[in-house]
């Protein structure tokens, strides 16, 4: 535990370092701002329970070479010519900032501060170049061999043939180069290599002239930045010993470290930069607040879940359904509570407003395009809510209308009733048209309920598929009861009336 590991106090910077890594080969999705999230909420905690002063640095990779172009990006005959390159060194496809690594990074950026995360951002490039690592990497020189130890064993003959922590950067090429190092002077702090034409070189280890590999790296930037705790995927664990390894041969301390299963997208693949099969920032943005992307986060991190489009509506639910339950909560549940996490201990209040799956029926029935109309029926139900001094709710209205239009229209299939169906839903209709006006959504719902177990006693689920599927033309749905409140019971009926005369109802 990271508390019982600074039990003494802060170490001798001054501080308990937190730190995530990014690769910015391709776009960030939503498993790198996961990294950060997850890594903020344990600073979060840390802070609860300690008075060390603590600093989280988000490094991005960026000196790293281009291996291959990503799927996702535009003008990709532009950067042929610059595979190997630093990312830092390439120029930028989108045509917006210096270099493509400087784009990247900028997205990754500007996302972490949409979210209002308290970090440092760091380049690789620059630490490299202006000497933050220059100590580490001439005492992995000096401890060559004891590297070269720990990483031959976990080489294929043919790699190990020519491998070197150190990757030096072609004057000539430009590149990051894998390539046989032949010589190596200690006290000069230099390194002589083979160039991709044969020739040898010499160069210094220092000043942004090499770049270790990435498992050398890892270890050296952790006792480079006395690192206190850092969290990687699933994917990083069977390399984890060698970072630590690395570490200790380089004079450092390894940080507490914690994994996390890895994020998959809907095919139950893992989700990769170079593919863009992941969902973007602004993909779940448009339907669901950010709220709602940082409760999906938050929950089992130790196992491997779906990330894609399809998960948002429940996780709006959820949670709405959490903040609601936070000022119930005695305080030691408070602190269990994911709210709690997400809002660094001052969630916002709860209010009593429509969750997302029912705005999102809601938008089905009505077919809306348009918030205002989705609005319309939410003040006629409750008449203090607006877009103004509800903004939350406002946002969760136009989520509901983009993820209506974009995912369940075009799948809506509906059915005509069944002679069973027809006698219980023609009760239901003649019901709600006698309904008195101050029928409460839980009054709705009890009703409904009793005349579903007049005509569906030994199967209560058919009924509720029969009132799914013939009116809102799809095999699950919300609460009826809270979504006759909401659309109106007369247009309710008026629904049931028209499914019941086998009108079209996706017309």
């Amino acid at each position: 535990m990271l508390a019982e590991r600074l039990r003494n106090g802060p170490p001798a910077k001054g501080y308990a370092l937190f730190e995530t890594g990014y690769g910015p080969s391709g776009l960030p999705h939503i498993g790198t701002f996961m990294e950060v999230f997850r890594t903020t909420l344990v600073k979060r905690a840390f802070e609860a329970i300690s008075d060390i002063p603590t600093r989280l640095f988000c490094i991005s990779d960026d000196m790293d070479g281009l291996r291959k172009l990503p799927d996702n990006i535009p003008n990709k005959d532009m950067l042929i010519s610059h595979i190997g390159k630093p990312l830092t060194a390439i120029p930028d496809p989108f045509g917006t900032h210096e270099s493509y690594g400087a784009h990247m990074n900028a997205k990754l950026c500007g996302f972490l501060d949409h979210y209002g995360f308290e970090y440092e951002f760091q380049s690789s490039t620059t630490n490299y170049k202006s000497g933050v690592y220059d100590k580490m990497l001439l005492r992995a020189l000096e401890k060559y061999d004891d590297i070269m130890a720990l990483m031959l064993p976990t080489l294929g003959d043919e790699r190990a043939g020519n491998y070197s922590p150190f990757m030096p950067v072609s004057p000539k090429s430009g590149k990051v180069l894998q390539t046989k190092v032949v010589e190596r002077d200690v006290k000069k702090g230099t390194i002589v290599y083979e160039e991709e034409d044969g020739s040898l070189a010499e160069t210094p280890v220092t000043g942004g002239h090499c770049k270790l590999q990435w498992k050398p790296d890892f270890g050296m930037r952790w006792a480079a930045l006395d690192v206190d705790y850092e969290m990687y995927g699933k994917d990083h664990q069977p390399s984890a010993p060698l970072y630590n390894d690395i570490c200790k041969v380089l004079g450092g301390a390894c940080p507490q470290q914690y994994v996390y299963e890895m994020f998959l997208d809907a095919e139950g693949k893992k989700i990769s930069k170079s593919k863009g099969n992941g969902i973007s920032i602004e993909q779940w943005l448009r339907y669901g607040p950010k709220e709602s992307l940082s409760y999906y986060m938050f929950q089992s991190p130790r196992k491997a879940k779906r990330l894609y489009f399809d998960v948002i509506p429940r996780a709006v639910d959820d949670y709405q359904s959490q903040l609601e339950k936070f000022s119930k909560e005695e305080a030691q549940a408070q602190l269990n509570n994911p709210v709690w996490h997400i809002h660094g201990g001052k969630p916002p209040a709860s209010e009593n407003i429509p969750g997302f799956n029912l705005l999102l029926n809601l938008a089905g029935v009505a077919n809306v395009e348009d918030a205002k109309i989705l609005w319309r029926f939410i003040h006629n139900y409750l008449p203090e809510l607006s877009p103004q001094t509800h903004p939350f709710l406002d946002r969760l209205v136009h989520g509901a209308i983009h993820y209506y239009q974009d995912f369940v229209k075009p799948t809506k299939k509906y059915r005509f009733p069944s002679e069973a169906e027809i006698p219980g839903l023609t009760e239901l209709a003649d019901y709600l048209e006698s309904a008195p006006e101050s029928a409460s959504a839980e009054e709705l719902q009890t009703q409904i309920y009793e005349i579903g177990k007049k005509y569906f006693a030994d199967n209560l689920k058919a009924w509720f598929s029969a009132m799914y599927e013939t009116l809102l033309g799809q095999p699950q749905g919300p609460r009826m009861g809270s979504f006759v409140a909401l659309y109106g019971k007369a247009a309710t009926a008026g629904l049931i009336r028209r499914a019941l005369a086998k009108e079209d109802l996706a017309a």
